[in-house]
């Protein structure tokens, strides 16, 4: 799983197919995240304390990781990513289609250096 918070997207299956934006949380045990604006659902609330007026409030609900796609920042696409190592050994996630990077993975590390 290469998606990471903070990263934007593109819904690619469900209800709000075709919707780009920014994500939120995602929890790696189940395999979802939770994308702004995505999936939106009214979850009933009675008064208390916390919420005096009570009645409806708007919600996200996690999103299946697999109907998600990663929208590259150089090209504009929604792509897949890829892992590769550097040749200082630091791992990196990259564009599919273009190449670029997508963020460092991890730090330098000397068994994957490059001589």
């Amino acid at each position: 799983m290469l998606i990471r918070t903070g990263d934007t997207v593109k819904v690619i299956a469900g209800a709000d197919k075709g919707v780009q934006s920014r994500v939120i949380k995602i929890d790696r045990q189940t395999g979802k995240a939770i994308v702004e604006g995505v999936a939106k659902v009214y979850k009933h609330v009675k008064r208390s304390q916390k919420h005096p007026q009570g009645g409806r409030l708007n919600r996200e609900m996690p999103v299946q990781l697999s109907n998600l796609q990663h929208v590259c920042a150089s090209c504009g696409k929604a792509t897949r990513l890829g892992a590769r190592f550097l040749d200082d050994g630091a791992k990196e996630r990259f564009c599919k289609k273009c190449g670029a990077s997508a963020g460092q993975m991890s730090p330098a590390h000397k068994s994957h250096e490059k001589k």
